[in-house]
C-alpha cells in the first residue's frame, strides 16, 4: 500500500515566493512612497496656508484693516515666511481675534517655514508655498507662480504674466508656488 504525501515541493514553494516578491516590488513602484509622503506634506501645508489665509481676509473684512502686528513684517513686498523669526509676530493678531485657534502655532509648527506671505497696500495679499510633490507640481493648476512677491500694481507673477522667469514645470529654472491671492 502506497500513502501518498500531500505537499508543496520545495521548487513549488520557491517559484511562488519569487512571484510574491516580483509582485510587491512592481506595487511600491507603482505607489512610490516617497512621493506619497511629499504628497501628504504638500496637502498639509496646503490647508495651513489656505487657513492662514482665510483667517486674514476674516480679520480685514470685520476690522478693515489687517493686524497691527503686521506692519514691521510687510515693510516692502518680498515675501516673508510665516515661520521666520518668531512666527507670532504674523499670526498673534489673528490668534488674539480667534481668527486662528490658540494652538494654530504649535499644531502648525513644521508647516510654517514653508508657507510665504506677501502683501502689497491695504488690501492685497497673497500666501504661497513651493509644493515638493509631483503630483501639486504637474496636476494642480494653482501651481503657476514664480514668486512669493507682489509687484507694484498688487498682482502676483505667473508664468502666463513673464517670459524670462517660468517656474520648472513650464520649463524655467526657478521654483514653482502654490498661491492664493
Amino acid at each position: 500500500m502506497k500513502t501518498r504525501n500531500s505537499g508543496f515541493t520545495l521548487i513549488e514553494l520557491l517559484i511562488v515566493i519569487a512571484l510574491l516578491g516580483t509582485l510587491a516590488v512592481a506595487l511600491l513602484a507603482a505607489i512610490d512612497p516617497f512621493e506619497q509622503f511629499k504628497k501628504a506634506t504638500d496637502t498639509g501645508v496646503r490647508n495651513t496656508a489656505q487657513e492662514f489665509y482665510n483667517a486674514s481676509i476674516r480679520y480685514y473684512a470685520q476690522r478693515n484693516g489687517w493686524p497691527s502686528q503686521w506692519a514691521a513684517e510687510f515693510t516692502d513686498t518680498a515675501g516673508h515666511q510665516i515661520g521666520r523669526g518668531d512666527p507670532n509676530d504674523i499670526v498673534t493678531g489673528l490668534v488674539a481675534s480667534s481668527e486662528l485657534k490658540q494652538n494654530f502655532v504649535e499644531l502648525a509648527e513644521d508647516q510654517l517655514d514653508k508657507i510665504y506671505v506677501a502683501r502689497q497696500g491695504e488690501s492685497k495679499l497673497m500666501v504661497c508655498f513651493s509644493p515638493q510633490s509631483n503630483s501639486f507640481l504637474n496636476a494642480d493648476k494653482n501651481v503657476k507662480f514664480t514668486t512669493v512677491d507682489l509687484d507694484v500694481s498688487g498682482n502676483p507673477s505667473t508664468d502666463a504674466s513673464t517670459t524670462a522667469g517660468t517656474c520648472q514645470v513650464h520649463g524655467g529654472a526657478g521654483p514653482c508656488y502654490w498661491c492664493l491671492y
